[in-house]
C-alpha cells in the first residue's frame, strides 16, 4: 500500500518561463512512432523479398535511446521519475528534506559527468571522423544527443528543485 504523499505535487500559478511537457512528450512519441514504422516495414520487406533493410538496426537503437532519454526528462519534469518513497514518506519533514537533497544532488551529478563525457566521447568522435559499422554514417551524429539530452534533464531536474524551493516544500 502506498501512502499518499505528504506534500500533494501539484502545481501553483508562476511568473517564470516554462517549457511544456508537451515537447517532452511529442518528441518520446514521434521516436516511439518511427521505431514502429522502420520495423514494421523491415517486417514487411523481409516478408515479401526476403532481404531485410541495412539501417533498421541502427536508427531502431539510437531512437530508442533518443525516447528513453525524452522519457526520463518528462518524467522529471512531472516528478513521475523512478525512486523508492517507502522509508523518506515516513521520516520526519527535515529528514525528508535532507533526502531530497541527497537525492538532487546525486542527480545532478550523474546527469552533468554524462553531460561532460558524453561531450568528450562526440567530440572525439567527430575529430577522429569515426563512422558507425552498419551504415557508415558519421557516430557523432547519434552521440551528440546524450549530452544535448542530459542538459535538458538537467535542466528539469534544477528547475523543478528551484520551483518546490520557492514554494516553501521539500524536495
Amino acid at each position: 500500500m502506498q501512502m499518499p504523499d505528504p506534500e500533494p505535487d501539484a502545481d501553483t500559478g508562476s511568473d517564470h518561463v516554462v517549457v511544456p511537457i508537451r515537447l517532452e512528450e511529442a518528441l518520446g512519441a514521434a521516436a516511439m512512432a518511427l521505431i514502429c514504422l522502420i520495423s514494421f516495414a523491415n517486417v514487411v520487406a523481409r516478408y515479401a523479398t526476403n532481404v531485410s533493410f541495412a539501417f533498421t538496426e541502427e536508427y531502431s537503437v539510437f531512437l530508442l535511446v533518443f525516447m528513453t532519454f525524452v522519457g526520463a526528462s518528462a518524467a522529471f519534469a512531472t516528478n513521475e521519475h523512478i525512486r523508492i518513497t517507502f522509508f523518506v514518506q515516513r521520516l520526519p519533514r527535515p529528514l525528508r528534506q535532507a533526502a531530497g537533497i541527497v537525492s538532487l544532488l546525486a542527480t545532478t551529478t550523474m546527469f552533468s559527468l554524462i553531460v561532460y563525457f558524453g561531450g568528450r566521447v562526440t567530440y572525439a568522435e567527430w575529430y577522429w571522423e569515426e563512422t558507425t559499422p552498419g551504415l557508415g554514417n558519421p557516430s557523432w551524429i547519434y552521440t551528440i544527443w546524450l549530452p544535448i539530452l542530459c542538459l535538458a534533464i538537467l535542466g528539469r531536474v534544477l528547475g523543478r528543485a528551484w520551483a518546490r524551493l520557492r514554494q516553501g516544500r521539500t524536495l
